[in-house]
């Protein structure tokens, strides 16, 4: 199935065959190492909040309130003009476009069971500044976000019994992996995730989901988890709750 991308603004982006072809460059930069109920949201305050449920249903529409985060976050960076070298703002603009691409899918997916719109998300304005004060911060908090999308998506999967919603969960995963390797290129870090950027110990992990600690392996974190390193952020106003992640 051909699923629709929006274009963003009037800019053109690279294509997927364009952000491989940077996550690739990015590895030889750095060191290499062996490698049914629905979301249902209400106003706050004027700022809406979000209710995950544990089916189906809610565990898309929380994937692609990461895909929103992560797009905001991509703006924002584009925005700022702190990244100056023009091979990283290319593969800048490529991450924002693909986060672009996965929020198009998942919402084509969703279709009306999504239960926000992009403009429904409210967030904290100081927060986005401050992290993207300077290249460094930038780089650093990308690795954070594609990070944590790949300890959410292998967690997350782990509880859906749809299996065309398994595949679009499968189909994005090794996607923020790429990214989140490609990222540590540019900072000149080991592409795969050492213990010292993990956020959470063994010990805080649930087991039945990591049975295989010890090994060369991503950790599989739970969604109350995700959510206690996006609020940590201090990007996203919304609050969220839910079944999902209680």
């Amino acid at each position: 199935m051909n699923l629709p991308i929006k274009l963003l603004g009037n800019r053109r982006f690279a294509s997927r065959r364009s952000i491989i072809k940077w996550g690739v460059v990015a590895l030889g930069m750095g060191m290499i190492t062996p490698i049914p109920r629905a979301l249902t949201a209400k106003k706050n305050q004027g700022i809406k909040s979000l209710i995950i449920n544990d089916d189906d249903l809610g565990i898309i529409n929380f994937a692609l309130l990461l895909e929103e985060i992560q797009f905001t976050f991509y703006t924002a960076v584009s925005k700022s003009n702190k990244i100056t070298d023009s091979r990283e703002i290319s593969y800048i603009k490529s991450l924002l476009y693909h986060q672009g691409e996965h929020i198009n899918y998942l919402r084509e997916i969703l279709g009306n069971k999504a239960i926000f719109k992009s403009g429904d998300l409210s967030f904290n304005k100081a927060g986005l500044a401050a992290k993207v004060s300077d290249r460094t911060q930038i780089l650093d908090t990308a690795v954070t976000l594609e990070d944590l999308g790949v300890h959410a998506y292998n967690g997350i999967a782990t509880l859906i019994k749809n299996p065309t919603y398994l595949l679009a969960i499968s189909s994005i995963v090794s996607v923020e992996a790429r990214h989140a390797a490609g990222v540590r290129g540019l900072l000149g870090r080991s592409v795969t995730e050492p213990n010292r950027d993990r956020a959470f110990s063994k010990a805080e992990l649930l087991q039945v989901l990591n049975p295989f600690l010890g090994r060369s392996y991503d950790e599989l974190y739970t969604p109350k988890q995700v959510i206690s390193i996006v609020k940590s952020l201090n990007i996203l106003k919304n609050p969220v709750t839910g079944t999902l992640i209680a």
